[in-house]
């Protein structure tokens, strides 16, 4: 079953889809229940972040099909223990076939979560750092095909160069859109997929709450 000119798969269970996940099982689920959700904890972000990174030259899928390992490696992407890591532990993750093993995209990670608790501590955080580029809500885009998504905007570039001024690496422009597709900083489903409708509401749900100053 192969997509149609638009981008788009209808899968067995009747409902269309995004192209990029085919029909793996795996893949459908993570693009059903995870990408373009709007994420607010720092924490996640963090990590999102970081696995964006290491997937850098790779597929998503496979960044996927290894998180769990990752996690394993990382300490569940808690930055408070990832900034702890020394030249020991990047030994020992250079080992661990369990993740891919880039030493450069390694040491991003421990720097990463440094920038992340300097950022936390400094105020207002993380989490609000990253929202506030799209002014705390999901931007809704209506591409109807996926020639009409685009791989970069000026909000990843404005956001990319923040996170490398704060301490980040692998966080160009390309890199960082996929983070806010994923995050649901932007809804990037198309307009024909059964997901596009779903995040749309929960953006009109956020701005709903942020109009009557609550925070998501």
């Amino acid at each position: 079953m192969s997509a149609d000119a638009s981008g788009l798969i209808l899968h067995p269970d009747g409902c269309p889809r995004c192209w990029w996940p085919g029909l793996d099982p795996f893949y459908v689920a993570y693009h059903d229940t995870e990408w373009g959700v709007p994420e607010f904890d720092a924490r996640a972000l963090y990590e999102k972040l970081i696995l964006d990174g290491f997937q850098a030259g790779l597929s998503w899928i496979t960044i996927l099909r290894r998180r769990e390992g990752f996690r394993r490696a990382f300490a569940g992407f808690e930055p408070e223990r990832v900034a702890r890591f020394t030249e020991a532990d990047v030994e020992r993750l250079m080992g661990d076939t369990g993740i891919i093993r880039n030493r450069a995209k390694i040491r991003g990670a421990i720097n990463g979560a440094r920038a992340w608790l300097a950022i936390e501590e400094a105020g207002p955080g993380f989490s609000s750092f990253l929202w506030d580029f799209c002014d705390g809500r999901p931007i809704q885009t209506k591409a109807a095909s996926r020639a009409e998504i685009a791989t970069e905007t000026d909000v990843s570039r404005r956001m990319g160069k923040a996170l490398k001024a704060k301490g980040f690496t692998f966080c160009g422009p390309t890199i960082v859109h996929a983070f806010m597709q994923a995050v649901g900083m932007v809804n990037d489903h198309l307009t024909g997929c059964h997901r596009h409708a779903a995040c749309a509401a929960l953006g009109k749900s956020l701005g709903k709450s942020l109009g009557e100053g609550r925070h998501p």
